[in-house]
């Protein structure tokens, strides 16, 4: 009987040995590979942007490395210095390259570089990749791939070209093309960054911001609202004609910011074309155009269109703020909450206040996971930002609660616009906008997702009796 005890007591730690073992050995969740994926590019891009910036009369400090690197790789474009004075031309490159890496999405460069060397992309690379663009299937990435990279690289071409004539009046041919191609890139990306403060035209005159003529606002518009779209749609967008009818998604998607674009034109418009408004000395056609460009910037682009940003209207600050907290498409170079969970909350709430058991939409019901998942989303983010807006209030009694919102949702919103208050962080407060930008570029979801763990799906199995909360 001892030994019969004893052999089943032996057999009984072996396969506790063994599942522990088998618990040890298994991969990291594809959440926690997209965060360390990106954590393990800053800590390069940090390293490329401190050698680059030796050469330079006055090397970048550590906080400004790893705080562009960041906001490079996050495509937000909020910074502690002026590229285009700080930065060497080779600095300008790798900040360049980081913002190519960052909007497309490390792990979309993983996989093309694994194609080109002629190797096989394995289902866990496929599934990673389907996570960090937000598709539903691993089945469409190869497909989506192919198409999706040449397109990239013809519509950042067209801009650059398009950019590169219209600024000629500006600068040499050369240097034309430069800026050219680091805009039409920054704009498509829906990164922020401009070369333009501090710089110089071939005639001696400052700019301040980016080119204000009419023609490069409509080019860098139209490169700011494509980037937007997101990769599936921008990728249905370039088979039109093979197509005969749009998923849902894109139909929602070309709706959505084809609404929010001109919300945010009127409103722009109406809140600084009058007195005491940023452009009430403009004429009415670059009053327009000016309103209309940065109403395509506001969700996530960062590029201030405005003349005299830091004093907006406080009706034009809360309509930006709500504009980049939205953000962009899923799976798109932007940020924010996304017009996708923007589209399902309205959708659930339109349904509720009708009685309607199911939300659809042009035809089609929304599964009732997207519908969790869009308010999981919305709950995560809006305790990210109070909790920030509260840190940084507290550590920065000296900024006005204005200003600090406005900060803290254009780094969670990963778009990158500032009161121009950035520089008057202290440590704690630069710390916090980084992780602002980080979680923000990954996505409210992943990285809860990497620091929990979900249950197993056995769990549903035990159903306990139902209770009322009352709310409302």
């Amino acid at each position: 009987m001892a030994k019969r005890h004893s052999a089943k007591s032996r057999l009984k730690q072996y396969v506790q040995h063994t599942a522990s073992d088998a618990h040890d050995k298994r991969p990291l969740s594809i959440a926690i590979q997209l965060v360390f994926g990106l954590a393990f590019l800053i800590a390069i891009g940090s390293i490329a942007l401190y050698l680059s910036s030796l050469t330079t009369a006055s090397p970048l400090t550590f906080t400004e490395t790893v705080f562009t690197a960041v906001s490079a790789l996050t495509v937000t474009g909020l910074s502690l210095i002026v590229p285009a004075t700080d930065l060497s031309f080779l600095g300008k490159i790798v900040l360049l390259i980081l913002i190519q890496i960052g909007g497309v999405g490390f792990m979309f460069i993983t996989v093309i570089l694994l194609r080109a060397l002629g190797r096989k992309v394995h289902l866990r690379n496929r599934l990673a990749l389907t996570d960090s663009l937000g598709l539903d299937s691993p089945a469409e990435i190869m497909s989506l791939l192919q198409r999706v990279f040449i397109g990239v690289l013809m519509i950042e071409g067209v801009g650059a070209l398009l950019l590169w004539i219209n600024w000629l009046r500006y600068f040499s041919p050369l240097d034309a093309l430069g800026y050219a191609i680091f805009h039409s890139i920054s704009a498509f990306c829906n990164a922020g960054f401009d070369l333009f403060n501090g710089a110089v035209d071939k005639y001696g005159q400052p700019f301040e911001g980016i080119p204000n003529d009419n023609i490069s606002l409509a080019i860098m518009g139209a490169i700011i609202l494509i980037g937007g779209l997101g990769i599936p749609v921008i990728a249905e967008l370039l088979d039109w004609r093979d197509r005969r009818r749009y998923s849902v998604n894109t139909r929602v998607t070309i709706w959505i910011v084809i609404g929010l674009t001109i919300f945010g034109w009127v409103g722009i418009f109406l809140s600084e074309a009058f007195r005491g408004g940023v452009l009430a000395d403009l004429s009415l056609g670059d009053q327009l155009m000016r309103a209309l460009f940065q109403s395509i910037s506001n969700r996530t682009a960062g590029f201030a269109g405005l003349p005299q940003f830091g004093r907006l209207q406080s009706a034009s600050t809360l309509l930006i703020m709500g504009m980049m907290y939205i953000g962009c498409a899923p799976a798109s170079m932007g940020g924010g909450i996304t017009t996708g969970t923007f589209s399902v909350l309205l959708v659930s709430l339109r349904s509720y206040a009708r009685g309607e058991l199911k939300a659809t939409v042009f035809g089609r019901t929304i599964d009732r996971d997207t519908r969790q998942r869009a308010g999981a989303i919305l709950t995560i983010s809006v305790i990210l930002v109070f909790s920030a807006t509260w840190l940084l209030i507290l550590t920065h009694p000296h900024l006005t609660l204005e200003q600090t919102v406005f900060e803290v949702v254009s780094a969670f919103a990963t778009c990158g616009l500032s009161l121009g208050v950035t520089g008057e962080f202290n440590a704690f407060g630069r710390i916090v906008i980084m992780l602002l930008m980080f979680w923000g570029r990954l996505g409210p979801m992943t990285v809860v997702l990497a620091v929990t763990q979900r249950q197993d799906n056995t769990t549903h199995l035990i159903q306990y009796p139902e209770e009322a909360i009352l709310i409302g």
